[in-house]
């Protein structure tokens, strides 16, 4: 994949959504890329809706619904009331680019 899930993602809301922004920060000592609450990569805002979205590649949208599903601040984001999206991307056979949305609120 060329170009990064969160770049595909980014594209994809910034087309309905106010106000989109990365919230995942590089660690330059541990040397990891560490998620808002360790799952959320992007933030965006449509209309009084707050979407949380986690993105990866296609094949691991299983293994990030685990991780959200597992993680301790999983129960503060929903009581807000935010919306929590997994984007999972791959290259369809036409050469486009194809996301699956799995809504895990």
């Amino acid at each position: 994949m060329k170009t990064s899930p969160t770049q595909l993602s980014l594209k994809l809301l910034r087309k309905t959504c106010g106000a989109v922004q990365v919230v995942e920060k590089w660690n330059p000592h541990a040397r990891i890329r560490q998620d808002l609450f360790g799952f959320i990569d992007i933030l965006a805002l449509e209309g009084e809706t707050t979407i949380a979205v986690q993105s990866t590649s296609w094949a691991n949208v299983g293994a990030r619904i685990k991780k959200i599903a597992e993680s301790d601040h999983v129960g503060a984001v929903r009581k807000a009331g935010w919306t929590i999206i997994v984007h999972g991307w791959r290259k369809g056979k036409n050469g486009r680019y194809e996301c699956k949305a799995v809504d895990v609120s």
